[in-house]
């Protein structure tokens, strides 16, 4: 990825040549929506800070004809009002604030909904744009504003859902054009293929899908990519671009931290729930305060620490504290950490999944317990415990994982502290994920990860 010396993104010009000059190429989805309040001027210019090439923004039109960055038709999922932008004037717009805490953390600041001007008026003539009418009804109004910047033809590209029509204006002002398929219409790919100068697949799709769209001869871009995996998947079903959500992390190559940043209330780039799916329900519960993240979901729960991985050293030590502040669960169920993962694929303890490693996890009646687990296995293989004190509400549990060549060492290390170790070395992978093992409550909380 192309990158610049300083942070003021005028100092490098991005055409679309560049960017398809790049293997993959990165476009900010939403402005990097994992890391900064999606769709405001704050995001687009971290990400464009951060050497992004291209954003891409959503559009939608006020009552009074103002071109807004908004991905949804009403306000209701970003601020605390449910409005239809179509049916509000901008003045009214303007007063509501972008509200992400939700995702982000609580130390998220409230963002303003921009213009499409300011936005077009700070970045449009130094870097690639990914447009969209979110509403369909804006195409002569959008191609006035594009036509109106420097040379628009080599920044901007059109996206649309490729069973639309509206690229074709597009395409005779002289714009290349983006279609992204939806499950519908996979099977008009040769149909619609030749439309458009690049195609879009969403990450969810199954490899034939993705392979069949890949195989129009159009560079390909995925969308929405969150974790390191889904790119290499991507790269290796042949797609060329990444519309990714998560830029800081996906364009990093090791890891960014060795603690963690919970106490900034702001989730760090690469720490994600098991799943990008269900919405922001997901999302552990950051607070500042403490310094702590909350496992609270009704379903069997994972973080990803991609923020500290990958573990770049054969010997390391993970250390991790972990409290039920108000309950301890069932006997018969447990939290800890999932380590030696390959890559950042989700790991849930108890729910299959591609991903093969370790966890180690502790019972509320203080048995601690080491497991092997393969890929698509529910159920691990013990491989060593250690029975210590029953862990009562409200008090932390410190654990230190110590992998050294071929022998793991568990240690609880508060109260009098325990230890076992075992001799195993399948996994060296160096990711990890915390976890709590259990539908239902009630929620653990974690604090003071480090890596040594």
């Amino acid at each position: 990825m192309k990158t610049t010396a300083a942070p003021a993104p005028a100092l490098h010009d991005w055409t679309i040549d560049d960017l398809l000059a790049t293997q993959p190429f990165y476009v900010a989805h939403r402005g990097s929506g994992d890391n900064w309040m999606e769709h405001t001027i704050d995001a687009y210019s971290r990400a464009i800070a951060l050497g992004a090439g291209a954003i891409e923004v959503s559009v939608n039109c006020t009552a009074d004809g103002v071109l807004v960055c908004h991905h949804d038709a009403t306000t209701k999922r970003m601020t605390v009002s449910d409005l239809t932008i179509a049916d509000v004037t901008y003045a009214e717009l303007s007063q509501l604030r972008n509200d992400s805490r939700a995702w982000l953390g609580p130390a998220a600041a409230l963002q303003p909904i921009p213009r499409l001007t300011d936005v077009l008026d700070a970045f449009a003539a130094t870097h690639v744009i990914f447009i969209e009418d979110k509403q369909g009804t804006n195409t002569q109004a959008l191609l006035d504003v594009m036509n109106g910047y420097p040379d628009p033809t080599a920044h901007f590209v059109w996206k649309q859902w490729a069973g639309a029509k509206q690229h074709a204006l597009a395409a005779q002002n002289g714009y290349r054009t983006w279609g992204y398929f939806t499950e519908d219409l996979y099977a008009r790919v040769d149909e619609l293929a030749p439309e458009f100068d690049f195609l879009g697949v969403f990450h969810t799709e199954s490899d034939a899908h993705i392979a069949q769209v890949v195989a129009s001869g159009k560079p390909v871009i995925a969308w929405e990519i969150h974790f390191r995996s889904m790119r290499e998947r991507m790269k290796g079903l042949g797609v060329a671009g990444m519309m990714c959500s998560n830029l800081p992390y996906l364009t990093a190559v090791s890891a960014a931290a060795r603690t963690d940043s919970f106490a900034s209330g702001l989730r760090a780039p690469g720490d994600l729930p098991w799943t990008t799916e269900q919405g922001w329900s997901v999302q552990p519960v950051l607070d500042p305060a403490p310094a702590t993240v909350e496992l609270n979901h009704r379903d069997i729960q994972s973080y990803l620490m991609g923020s500290m991985s990958p573990i770049a050293v054969d010997a390391y030590r993970i250390t991790a504290e972990l409290c039920w502040p108000d309950a301890v669960p069932d006997p018969t169920q447990h939290a800890g950490l999932a380590f030696g993962l390959a890559d950042d694929r989700a790991y849930r303890v108890r729910v299959a999944g591609e991903s093969a490693g370790y966890h180690v996890v502790i019972r509320a009646n203080g048995s601690v317990e080491l497991f092997r687990r393969s890929a698509q296995a529910v159920d691990g293989t013990l491989l060593g415990q250690v029975q210590t004190a029953p862990v009562a509400p409200g008090t932390w549990v410190r654990l230190d994982v110590e992998v050294n060549g071929n022998v793991i060492r568990i240690l609880r290390l508060d109260g009098d502290g325990w230890s076992f170790e075992v001799k195993d070395s399948t996994y060296r992978g160096g990711y990890f994920w915390l976890c709590k093992n259990y539908v239902g409550g009630p929620g653990v909380q974690f604090r003071s990860i480090v890596v040594s």
